[in-house]
Formats: structure tokens, sequence, C-alpha cells
């Protein structure tokens, strides 16, 4: 919040930054910048950064302050500045976890989904240890905000700004603001002015400086009124001030900004004046247009000259696309509201800003959406002013909005009275994150909505809402190697999922806590939950997802070196897909079936199964597959003896990966068939092909091929512990894909493709909402499971 950093271009009445006054101050902090520390004092190398503190009441022009140092030092810091704000404009105190990933984020270091405040909060200190930076923390609530992100660099600056003092940290070297001297507050008020009405009568300069004990936002509010009215005189405004009584609940400190306030908000029309008040309640204090006109119930173009009008008297301070609530006039605004506004008609402003963001983030997401599809049909019968011109422009706003918009969430859940609002919130921020940033990119923030579900659910019993966050998180743990951390959570989601009597969490629960199992390698176990949940899709009828399960049986089995078992559940996998006419699973899960029969050995037999499984491939039209299954037959024929049948397979594999690569590049394009085939890309099961514990490594042959062709090679049985390894990392490299890809209205239940699958992940996918229906149901905005859809 720059206060006290006021500036007119030659324009009376049109601010623009500039610093007044301060110099003592600021020669005091670039002082202590310079002045040796307690341990180089003592001999000892410092082991941290430096601290100044600039401690004053907002308003006073502590941020204005630190800007105006850090500008002045920036050259002694060639790696920039980091800023960061550790208090929203409600009061409510951020917590170190969200403001350590601000800060990774800026610095480009990726921070892993779930991670705790003690884990993010080292990863920002190893990311500052070879730097020379400055950080900036403004409006810290304590030291408890601050010190857990002290860099430990002497190199580093950190400069905090805040109410009080820093307890706890040694050797900070604090600056205590109080008001601005009477030259630099008349300098400040003038800007707004103009010079001749304080030439005039420069003792009533004085005078309005003294009413607001020189306090640079109550100046730049008396300021703005006058700028407003040109033909007001500055005794004019010292008059009123002096009239208007003070408030005797606020503290001595507040009154002269709680008095300029007044002044300027007793000026304004009553429509325009509501439509100020109701600003206290935008997310982190941050409103555009849309905000405000949702929250008054009035025009998107009214709200936006309200809102010009408000920055011209200094009520709002403009940051890019949006504006930013001053913190200091956030109680003043609340106060205002409790005093003018209903409970009922606040909660009604809410809602409409709530829908309105609902709405623009569905019309984000939808158009990102094919031309010509259901979306893209819908978006174009929204109104004008909540249409996106394209992708770009929406991914813009999303990425301009997304800290505004994770706060309307949050403010959303935590209501407790706008749970259906909270619920398709929460869903459309989700869905329209994964459209734009991709679920692997936004993963921390979908982590931090599911958690917010989670709150609420468990406070208010809500089991349906628990188990699908629950599965959610759970999903996001398993993709960043969790795997103890998403069993717990699986086994919580099956309890919830049992006590909302829902037959699709509790099942997808099951096989989760099974693939769970499988990463921390306890083959026994994995395959006991997979053989739970397949009984309960068999009984619900669910071939597709029975066929999958007995995939994924069959990769425990292999795993586990039970051959036998194994083979026994390919084969029921490929009826199972036959049964269901998809060709292409059916083509994997025979492909699995030869690997099987080899790691047993039996090379014949595996030998027969492969070709079967390149002709239903070739009948599917898979062509990538069915190069993938011809380079898996070369191996195989490799390892028979017969290499000039290896070299005409792999010749085969070859003319059609290249006729594949011509076709999409005259197509426009790659045809997305990247899903692999038998040779390790995407097993039937939904995870990259079984290789044998103990295997092996694959066959060198035709490596170049198999790369094109998205396989890792078959593993021999007998060798040391790199198969296996290679086997995780291909099902993680092609594993869990978001459910918010899935078309919409596809007929499964999960919403998702009807080869839907689970990845190396312990997640199996879905998009089924909290009360059980798929999106494109009556209540598909509502929360949903989304984040561990597989592919097969």
């Amino acid at each position: 919040m720059t206060d006290q950093a006021v500036d007119s271009d030659g324009r009376t009445g049109s601010p623009r930054v500039q610093f007044f006054g301060r110099l003592r101050e600021l020669k005091s902090l670039q002082a202590d910048v310079e002045r040796a520390g307690l341990d180089t004092i003592a001999g000892r190398k410092a082991p941290r950064a430096r601290v100044l503190l600039i401690a004053g009441r907002p308003g006073s022009g502590r941020s204005a302050l630190a800007e105006q140092l850090i500008g002045k030092l920036a050259g002694r810091y060639p790696d920039g500045v980091l800023r960061a704000r550790l208090t929203d404009p409600d009061g409510r105190r951020v917590p170190t976890e969200e403001t350590a990933r601000a800060l990774l984020d800026t610095l480009g270091v990726a921070a892993p989904p779930g991670a705790d405040e003690d884990e993010l909060s080292q990863m920002v200190r190893d990311a500052l240890a070879g730097r020379r930076a400055v950080l900036l923390l403004d409006d810290a609530g304590d030291a408890g905000q601050v010190d857990p992100l002290l860099p430990d660099n002497p190199d580093c600056l950190l400069v905090a700004v805040a109410e009080g003092p820093l307890t706890g940290i040694a050797d900070v070297r604090p600056c205590t603001l109080g008001g601005m001297d009477p030259k630099a507050a008349i300098e400040l008020l003038a800007t707004f002015t103009g010079s001749v009405r304080i030439t005039v009568d420069p003792q009533a300069a004085e005078s309005v400086a003294e009413e607001c004990a020189g306090q640079p936002a109550a100046l730049v509010l008396v300021g703005g009124w006058l700028a407003a009215r040109p033909k007001t005189s500055v005794a004019d405004a010292t008059k009123q001030l002096r009239a208007l009584p003070d408030d005797s609940e606020q503290p001595q400190a507040v009154r002269p900004l709680a008095r300029a306030f007044r002044l300027v908000y007793e000026s304004l029309p009553g429509p325009v004046a509501r439509t100020l008040r109701l600003l206290a309640l935008a997310p982190a204090g941050l409103a555009d247009a849309h905000t405000a006109s949702a929250l008054a119930g009035g025009s998107v173009e009214d709200a936006q000259a309200a809102l010009d009008e408000f920055v011209s008297l200094g009520l709002l301070h403009p940051e890019g696309e949006l504006y930013r609530v001053p913190g200091a006039l956030v109680p003043l605004l609340t106060a205002a509201i409790e005093a003018f506004d209903k409970p009922g008609e606040v909660q009604l402003a809410r809602a409409r800003m709530l829908e309105r963001t609902v709405r623009l983030l569905q019309s984000c997401r939808a158009v990102t959406e094919p031309e010509g599809s259901p979306a893209r049909r819908a978006l174009a019968g929204l109104p004008r002013p909540l249409r996106f011109a394209d992708p770009e422009a929406a991914g813009a706003w999303l990425a301009v909005r997304q800290h505004a918009l994770v706060a309307s969430a949050r403010i959303a859940v935590a209501d407790g009275g706008l749970d259906t609002l909270a619920r398709r919130l929460v869903a459309a921020l989700v869905r329209a994150l994964a459209a734009h940033r991709g679920t692997e990119a936004a993963a921390p923030e979908l982590y931090g909505l599911h958690r917010l579900v989670l709150g609420v659910a468990e406070r208010r019993g809500l089991h349906r809402e628990a188990a699908a966050a629950l599965l959610n998180l759970a999903d996001l743990d398993a993709q960043t190697g969790r795997n103890e951390e998403a069993l717990a959570r699986y086994r919580a989601a099956l309890d919830a999922g049992r006590a909302a009597n829902d037959p699709y969490a509790t099942s997808r629960a099951m096989e989760s806590v099974g693939g769970a199992y499988q990463e921390l390698g306890d083959w026994q176990r994995a395959a006991d939950w997979y053989g739970r949940a397949l009984a309960q899709r068999q009984t619900r009828g669910e071939r597709a997802d029975e066929a999958r399960l007995y995939g994924r049986l069959g990769t425990a089995h292999t795993y586990a070196g039970r051959y036998g078992e194994a083979l026994r559940c390919w084969r029921a996998s490929v009826a199972g897909y036959r049964r269901v006419g998809d060709l292409p699973s059916q083509a994997r899960a025979l492909s699995e079936a030869a690997r099987v029969q080899e790691y047993a050995g039996r090379p014949e037999e595996s030998l027969h199964t492969c070709q079967d499984a390149v002709e239903w491939a070739r009948q599917a039209g898979d062509v990538r597959l069915q190069a993938a299954l011809l380079l898996r037959l070369a191996d195989t024929l490799d390892r028979l003896g017969d290499p000039a049948a290896a070299r005409l397979h792999r010749e085969g594999a070859e003319r059609l990966l290249a006729a594949e690569d011509d076709a999409g590049r005259t197509g426009g394009g790659d045809r997305g068939a990247d899903d692999g085939g038998a040779g390790g890309a995407d097993g039937a099961d939904g995870s990259s092909g079984a290789a044998a514990p103990g295997g092996g490594e694959g066959a060198g042959a035709g490596e170049d091929a198999a790369s094109r062709a998205a396989t890792a090679g078959g593993g021999t049985p007998g060798g040391g512990e790199g198969t296996r390894r290679a086997h995780r990392d291909g099902t993680e490299d092609t594993g869990a894909r978001d459910a918010a890809d899935a078309p919409e209205g596809s007929g499964h239940r999960d919403g998702s493709d009807a080869r839907d699958g689970t990845g190396s992940t312990a997640g199996t996918g879905g998009t089924v909402g909290a009360d059980g229906t798929h999106e494109g149901g009556v209540k598909g905005s509502t929360y949903e499971i989304r984040s561990g859809a597989g592919r097969d």
C-alpha cells in the first residue's frame, strides 16, 4: 500500500507515485544496512540476513517508505526484490505455507503440493542461499510470520513492515513512524489541490495537516476531496474536518483517518457510497468492475466509473487490472456496512459476487473447448461482459486474479451459509485451473482447494464431500510420492464413502488403497484390495471397470512372481474388454499376457499371444500400439534366436511410425496417440507394462523406434532391480490424467473415457460430484472427485 506515495503530473487531482518527506527515517535505515551487526562486532560471521523493521500504523506511509528504501538499495542486490503481504485487508494472517509458495513461484522453484510450512520455508531459504536479494514482507503480524522466511544468508536483506516490534528475532533494526513533518504533509496535499490554493492560505494548509496528524492516508483522502471541488478552499476543508465529531470508540491514533474518511464518504451519492462500503467484502481486498457491479447489483459500466472515482479520491489503489482496498480503510468500511446494511443484504451481496465469479470461471474454462462443443455454444449465449475473446485472454484473466479467486473459494467455504455456491465455485475454479495451467502445474492450488472442502465437510458431517476431498488429496499425495500419506487418506475416504453409502466412492477408495500398497511394494495387500474393488464393480455390472481391475490384479501378481495367477487375470481382462468392444484395450491386455508368459519361461506361447495382440491393434486402427507390439515381437524373436524375423518386425514398426508421423504433419499435428502400447507405455490396467520383479534390462534393439512408440521394452526375469524401477518411472510418465480433460456427458459414471484406468499413482480417476452425479448431470457443477484420473 503506497500510503504516502502520491504525485500529480501537472494535473490537479491525478495521483501518481511520488515520495514525500521521511528523509531522516530513510537516512537512518540506509545507515542500518551499513552498520555492523552484533555478530560482526563479536568477530563472528552473521548467520542470517540483516533485518530492518519499519513499524507504524496502517496509513502511516510505512509501505511507501519500504519501497523507497528498496529503490535506493536495488543496485546492491542484483538478484532483485521478492515481495509478500503477510496480512490480508480483512485482518486474516496469511499462513507461512501460502507465503512460501508465492515466493517460490516468483523464484521459479516448483513447490510440491501438500508440503507443510516447514518444508516450504526451508525451500525458500535454500533458494535464497546463493543470491543477493531483498525480501520485503509487508504487514507482518508478528515475528512468527517473519522468522521462518528469514534467509540463512548474510548477503540478503529482509525488510519487514509491521505495526509493532518483532520480538524474538535477534538484531532487528527498527524504524518507528509517526506523522509526516508539516512541510512534507503540505507538499503531499498540494499534489491534489494545486499550488495556488496552498499559496493563498498556507495557514489553512498547515491546519489540515494538523487535523490529519500528518498521516499520509488521511491527507490523501482530504486532498482527493478537495481535488473533486476545485472551488472549495483549503480553509473550508479544515472547517468541515473540525465539525466532524470524534468516534470515542476509535483509538486516538485512528481518529484523524476516521474523520478524513467520513468527510469523503458523506460527500458520495447514496448508491456510490453503498458500492464503496461493500468493497470491504472483496476477496483479498482486490476488486474489479465485475466484483463491484455484482456487490452493488448494478451495471459493469457504472461500477467501473465508481472505481475510477474512488481512485481519484484516494479510496482505492490501482494495481494493474485490479483495485486494492487499502488495509487502513477496511475497518472503517466494515463499520459502515454494520451501520447501514442489514445482514441479509450483505449476504445477498456476497452471494451475487460469488455467483458472478462462478459464471466468469465457467466462461474461462469454456473458451478452451473446441469450436462447436456444447460448452462453446453455451458460452455464446452469455452476456458480452462475461465472455472472453480467446483462450489467451481467459488465461491472462485467470493468472491476474488467481490469488483473489482462491480467496473467494476460501470465503465461500468458510461462510457456511452458501454451501451450494461454495461447491460450484470450487468446482469451477478447479476446472479453470486445470484447463489453463494443467493439473500438474496447478496442483498446489488444487491441493489447497480440496483441503478447504475437506474442512467444511468434516465440520458439517458431509460424508460424501469428505470422501471426494480425501480422494482428491490422496491422489495429489500419491503423485508426489507421499505414498504413506496417500494410503492414510484413501483409507479415510473409504470410511467416509461407507458412511455416505456411496458405492462409487467406496469402490474408488478400495482400488486406490490397492494402488498405494502397490507403490509401497506390498503386492499381497495390493492384490487383496484390488480384489475387493473388483467384487464391488462386478456387483454393479460395471464391465469396463471390471476388465481394468483384472488388469491391475494381474500387475500385482506379476510383481509378486505369481505368474499363473497373473496370467489368469490378464485373460479375464482380455475377455472383459472383448465383451465391451474395446479393441485397443483388448490388444494391450493380450500384450501383457504375453509378457507374463515370457516371464514364466513360455516364449513360444508369448510369441503367439503377442501376434494376436498385433492383429487386434490393427483391427482397432491404433497404429502406435501396433508398432509397439511389433517391437515387442521383435524383442521376443531375438531372445528365441531368430534375428532375421526380428529385423522384419522392427522395419514394419518403423514404416508404421513413419506413416503415422507423416499423417500427423499433413493433418496439422500429432494425433495424440502417445498412449503407446504394450511395450511399457500404457498397460491394459492403466499402468505401464508389468515388468517382472527382478527383471533385467529390456532388449536394446529397436531403441529409437521404441522411444517413438513410447515403449520401454520387455524385461527378462532373473536380473537386478533395474526393470522394476524402469516400470515405475514409465507409469509415472504416462499415468494420472485429470478428469477435467474428459468429455462432459460421456455417459460413464465417472464422466471420463470408457477406458479410464489408473496411472502409477494410487488414484483411479473420475469426476463424480459429492452428490454422486457425473458432470453432465443436474448437479454437475458441485464439488467433484477430480484429480486422480488415470488413463488406460
